[in-house]
Order: C-alpha cells, then sequence, then structure tokens
C-alpha cells in the first residue's frame, strides 16, 4: 500500500520518550547512539530521564523529536513499502527529509540543535508570545491580526492547523489584542502556548538569517520523494530548494491544512502514517480530510503490530 509520511514538531516531547524503542528494536537504538555521539550533549538522556522542564526547551526538544521520528524509521525500516510524500509540521519539516535522504538523522540532529538555540536566542532578545485560537475561521484570525497589529508591535497567523484552529505569534501585546478580538468575534477559546519565541512570524528574523548559514554549509540531496514544504505548501523536489524553504520556514506561517490537502493530491487513497511522538497529527488530519487511513507509529508497541 501506498503511504504518506507526517512527522511532529515541538510540543510532541515527553519524558521517557523512544525508550521503548530503543529497548526493542537495535536499529532504534543504534540511531539514538549516533545522534548522542554527534551532538556536544547527548538527548537521550533528557528525553528518557528529564527533568520535563529541561526537555521543554527548544534546543533539547526539537533534537529529541527528531531522534524520535528516526528511531521509529529505522525500526520500520524497509517494511514502509511505497511512500509518495511527506511534511512535518515546523521542526516535524527536518524529520520529513531524514526519511527522503536528503540528510542523515545525525545531521538533521546537529542541524535543528542549531535551530533550536538560534530560535531561544532570537526569543531571548526580542520576548515574543502566541496562542492558540479555537473554533474561529482562519481568514477572520488573518483579519484580526492585521487590525491589531501597530507599526512597534506585530501579530501574525503562525499554524493554520485546521479550518478553525490557528496559532497567533508576535510581540505580546499584539498576540493579546488578536485575542481579545478573536474572542470577540466568536472563537471558542483562546490559550495562551508556553514558548521562548515568537516562532513563524517576523521576530524570528534573527534566527532565519542564522539558520540560513547553517543551511548553506551542509550538504542536503534531493529528496527520494516529495516533501511538502510548510512555507509553500508544494512538493520539494531538489535539495536547493529544500535548503531554501527550511531557512523561510521560521519566519513564514505553517500551511498545514494546504501541506495536507496537497499530499492527499499526490496519492489520492494513500494511508497517512504519523512518525513519532504522539498522534495530534492524526487528530488534524481527521479535521483537515474525510476519512483517511491512519496510523500512529510512535511507541515499541505500535511498531511491532506494524510490522507482524
Amino acid at each position: 500500500m501506498v503511504s504518506i509520511l507526517l512527522f511532529p514538531g515541538q510540543g510532541a516531547q515527553r519524558v521517557g520518550m523512544a525508550k521503548d524503542l530503543a529497548e526493542a528494536f537495535p536499529a532504534a537504538r543504534e540511531t539514538l547512539e549516533a545522534i548522542d555521539a554527534a551532538l556536544d550533549q547527548p538527548v537521550t538522556r533528557v528525553m528518557w530521564d528529564g527533568p520535563e522542564d529541561l526537555l521543554q526547551q527548544t534546543e533539547n526538544a526539537q533534537p529529541a523529536i527528531l531522534a524520535h521520528s528516526a528511531a521509529v524509521l529505522a525500526a520500520v525500516g524497509d517494511r514502509l513499502g511505497p511512500v509518495a510524500g511527506a511534511a512535518g509540521h515546523s521542526l516535524g519539516e527536518y524529520s520529513a527529509y531524514v526519511a527522503a535522504g536528503s540528510f542523515t538523522p545525525v545531521d538533521g540532529a546537529r542541524l535543528v540543535r542549531a535551530r533550536g538555540r538560534l530560535m531561544r536566542d532570537a526569543g531571548a532578545a526580542r520576548p515574543g508570545a502566541m496562542a492558540a485560537v479555537l473554533g474561529l475561521a482562519t481568514e477572520v484570525v488573518e483579519r484580526v491580526c492585521r487590525e491589531s497589529s501597530t507599526d512597534s508591535e506585530t501579530g501574525v497567523p503562525a499554524n493554520l492547523n485546521t479550518a478553525d484552529q490557528t496559532v497567533l505569534s508576535g510581540d505580546p501585546g499584539a498576540v493579546d489584542r488578536a485575542g481579545e478580538a478573536c474572542k470577540a468575534a466568536g472563537a471558542k477559546r483562546v490559550q495562551p502556548l508556553k514558548v521562548s519565541g515568537a516562532f513563524h512570524s517576523p521576530l524570528m528574523e534573527p534566527a532565519a538569517e542564522g539558520l540560513r548559514e547553517v543551511l548553506e554549509c551542509a550538504s542536503i540531496a534531493a529528496p527520494r520523494f516529495p516533501v511538502v514544504a510548510n512555507a509553500t505548501a508544494e512538493p520539494v523536489r531538489s535539495g536547493g530548494d529544500a535548503k531554501r524553504l527550511l531557512g523561510t520556514q521560521l519566519t513564514s506561517p505553517v500551511r498545514w491544512v494546504d501541506c495536507v490537502k496537497r499530499l492527499a493530491e499526490l496519492a489520492p487513497g494513500a494511508r497517512f502514517i504519523e512518525m513519532g511522538p504522539g498522534s495530534v497529527l492524526g487528530g488534524l488530519l481527521k479535521r483537515i480530510l474525510p476519512g483517511p487511513e491512519y496510523l500512529s507509529l510512535g511507541t515499541a508497541a505500535d511498531v511491532e503490530r506494524f510490522l507482524a
């Protein structure tokens, strides 16, 4: 059966993540050990033992989630069958490129460690805020953001997760004003998020500049199958385009609804497989497409059922 792969982003991390995979599958353990050896600070210790607040830090959460997804890929091996395309939510886009062979899990972990630190530093230099808006159409949120921004404070839609779930990002004042305006416009809930910066907003431009320099030095091969980019919702088929769009991603919205629909167009009737911690993307998928076949591969038990 033809598959489409989905990879989760920041927020999916949990203490204990991927430990069962390492214990059950030698290939997963070897992948995690290689990532640990390549980083200046091993990541599995934080993944497995925490503490929670240390794992939540951007520079740890990002390599942890990529490492978990890479461990699942290693455990599954060549049993996936034909893959028509992939996408990842924000950070998960790097995991998608690992799956597509554009760079190794080790190189991917190095890239997202650098990405996480750049994002952390940008957030410290210009503190920002993010908030999830539930139960309000995206186009209304987009209008509210424009009306709530000023010359000195910016608020933008950062994650377009479903038709009625959008994440705001930007300067705290603008995000607060936009959140209140969304409530007045009929939003069911506006939930502030615990983040270290205004991700996917113009406030991340210093991080994007640093990341483009890092990516320029990286070796990124053409993906073996299309990876649909967050920034454009279009398939990427060359290493050069991958570099350019990963550099753009930090200041662009995650167009997740369009990404999922574009993936479905690439392979009508394909099953969607979420690879990594949690099943958040599966929940979004069911609200974007009617009745897709979906599997979550995040635990050793999930993988054992898949391989049986």
